[in-house]
């Protein structure tokens, strides 16, 4: 027996083994004062661009005559814009 997790690495391996594995052990690197707001960054694919902008926005592009509309994605609250999908 044990009390808690004890034996994870003795007489209860073949458990730990076979139902957590990875539980033991290290992985990369140590970054001593993790922020990780610094690392937040919301994604949206290129075809839900239009979902995102507003009402009226996709029109006036459509009959924009040659105009290219201005979108704002950190103010709608993505910071990164991915290739994936088509605008149509």
């Amino acid at each position: 027996g044990g009390r808690g997790n004890a034996g994870g690495q003795h007489h209860h391996r073949i458990l730990m083994d076979k139902y957590h594995p990875g539980y033991f052990g290290k992985i990369g690197m140590r970054q001593f004062h993790l922020l990780r707001n610094r690392s937040y960054t919301p994604t949206m694919n290129l075809d839900k661009l239009f979902n995102v902008a507003g009402e009226g926005v996709y029109e006036a592009a459509k009959a924009g005559n040659g105009k290219a509309p201005v979108i704002d994605l950190v103010d709608k609250g993505y910071f990164k814009l991915l290739g994936g999908g088509q605008i149509n």
